[in-house]
């Protein structure tokens, strides 16, 4: 079993243009839809967070349910559901503005037991690392399950205007680093961390997959392979979801080369990682040409 633990929310993705464009709601977070990609995608997973019990909430568990995603590890409570209200410019990417004040999400405990010995690996990222005090207890989790041995993925999905100190905030992601089995992040977010992938693989990552939108992915490991993966091309709706769907799809095809440990990663030679880039290349190209985070299923992706 997967886990992907972090943050759910309701994306308000505009309907038209102008300040006042009517507003449709859809279930998002960066953790969330990579949860229900992964179920979508076939693989046994659950999501670990605390989600409200508003009717956006219930929204959000039905949706994870209906993905086949495991939601044992779901804590619940009263406090409102986070919202995220979407700017989308003319290529289809995605700005966000956030109300998230008390929200439910932020209010995540540490589970007192560790993950289940069926858990091969934990997958974190976005909001539920910036947003206290729920990020330090997500913060605790990965540093618990990564000294257990656990296989672990992080993208920091970076919301700028979420993080009041951005060098400390780089800072704790430095600290991350050797809790971290592979780092995946977008050229973007690499922009505005600092430093480098070969210092980020020599803290602790066996790989790190680096995310360029159109002109594909690349993937740099431990070891020194450098692979690299073009960008499927097609209408493009908008880009809510693609880089969750990478991550999910990334964990999917690393579990069916057998590779969800930082050893197998480190050592996965270059043809299953061709597989692997140009599998998530494909998922994400198809959440790319449906509004609103809409990842594939398994059967789209058939050969």
């Amino acid at each position: 079993m997967i886990v992907v633990a972090g943050e759910s929310l309701i994306d308000l993705v505009p309907q038209g243009t102008g300040a006042l464009a009517p507003l449709s709601p859809r279930l998002g977070g960066g953790p969330y839809n990579t949860a229900v990609a992964l179920g979508r995608l076939g693989a046994r997973t659950s999501f670990c967070s605390r989600v409200s019990t508003d009717g956006f909430g219930e929204a959000l568990v039905d949706g994870l349910r209906a993905a086949g995603v495991d939601t044992s590890l779901v804590q619940r409570g009263p406090e409102p559901t986070t919202l995220a209200v979407a700017a989308l410019g003319a290529d289809g990417s995605a700005g966000y503005g956030f109300y998230a004040q008390g929200s439910a999400d932020r209010l995540f405990e540490l589970p007192a037991a560790p993950l289940p010995s069926g858990v091969r690996a934990l997958a974190l990222g976005t909001c539920s690392l910036v947003l206290e005090p729920g990020a330090s207890a997500y913060e605790a989790l990965l540093r618990r399950e990564a000294g257990r041995g656990l296989f672990t993925l992080i993208d920091p999905n970076i919301r700028a205007g979420l993080i009041p100190d951005p060098d400390a905030y780089r800072a704790r992601f430095r600290s991350w680093l050797p809790y971290v089995s592979l780092l995946k992040l977008s050229q973007e977010d690499a922009a505005w961390l600092g430093g480098s992938v070969r210092e980020w693989l020599a803290a602790g990552p066996a790989a790190v997959v680096l995310t360029r939108g159109a002109e594909g992915m690349t993937v740099r490991t431990r070891g020194g392979a450098v692979v690299d993966a073009a960008a499927v091309r097609g209408e493009v709706a908008d880009t809510i979801g693609a880089g969750d769907t990478v991550n999910a799809a990334l964990l999917h095809r690393l579990s069916a080369h057998g590779a969800l440990s930082a050893q197998a990663v480190a050592a996965l030679g270059t043809a299953a990682w061709t597989d692997t880039l140009a599998f998530a290349a494909r998922a994400a190209a198809i959440t790319c040409s449906r509004p609103g985070a809409d990842p594939p299923y398994a059967t789209e992706l058939a050969p």
